[in-house]
């Protein structure tokens, strides 16, 4: 068994207090970060590799193919395969995806997944249903993070938990909410994890810094991963 620490974080596009972002991610020491609403547009390699640097990783995969998902890990990780899924595009609304990083630690072998869902009650569902569809080829354990957009008990938020373990009701954190910042009154921040992965703690980071640093919390877990 190897434990794993993962961070989920909406950044906001990177339009608040980047030096309070990056000390929230320290102050954490995640091994894997999925963050939604990276930079995906103009030069965002180097943007990635900016916040990278910032947070002590490596931006290694996502970004403008996975439309503004991102992934990060720091050394103890091996990441074998990173790879992106783009959803189909409704006229008038923002194209949406997620990211996949086949990964390793010691002799544990995961997937980690962050995706962000559609403002649009209808499309969630069929954007949740289209990432089960990928995720049930995956051979390996593996979780999903990410801003879905809509609270627990939603068509996109069912869709996409079903099956799988919601790591806040796991350690009874579901009254938690997630957004906004300034005034905390939705849970629309998920992690998601497949039943042969232990949740060994989840919690929402609520500072003054990551008041400053987004508009939404970062979660973070502990899990245990299957040798």
């Amino acid at each position: 068994m190897h434990k794993i620490r993962v961070m989920s974080y909406n950044i906001h596009s990177s339009r608040d207090d980047l030096r309070a972002l990056a000390a929230v991610v320290r102050g954490e020491a995640p091994d894997l970060v999925l963050v939604q609403e990276a930079p995906r547009r103009f030069r965002w390699r180097g943007k990635n590799a900016r916040l990278a640097r910032q947070w002590g990783m490596l931006h290694t995969g996502g970004g403008l193919w996975a439309l503004g998902n991102s992934a990060f890990t720091t050394l103890r990780v091996g990441v074998r395969e990173t790879w992106n899924v783009q959803f189909p595009l409704t006229p008038g609304r923002h194209m949406r995806g997620a990211v996949f990083a086949r990964c390793t630690i010691g002799r544990s072998r995961f997937v980690a997944v962050g995706t962000h869902l559609s403002l649009d009650a209808t499309e969630r569902v069929s954007q949740a249903q289209l990432l089960k569809d990928h995720l049930a080829a995956l051979d390996e354990p593996y979780f999903v993070a990410g801003d879905l957009n809509e609270e627990p008990g939603g068509g996109g938020w069912r869709t996409l938990a079903d099956g799988l373990v919601d790591a806040a009701d796991a350690k009874e954190c579901g009254n938690i909410f997630t957004y906004s910042c300034a005034s905390p009154r939705r849970r629309i921040d998920g992690i998601f994890v497949d039943p042969r992965i232990e949740v060994l703690d989840y919690r929402l980071i609520d500072s003054d810094q990551a008041r400053a640093a987004s508009d939404h919390f970062p979660l973070v877990v502990d899990l245990a991963l299957p040798s």
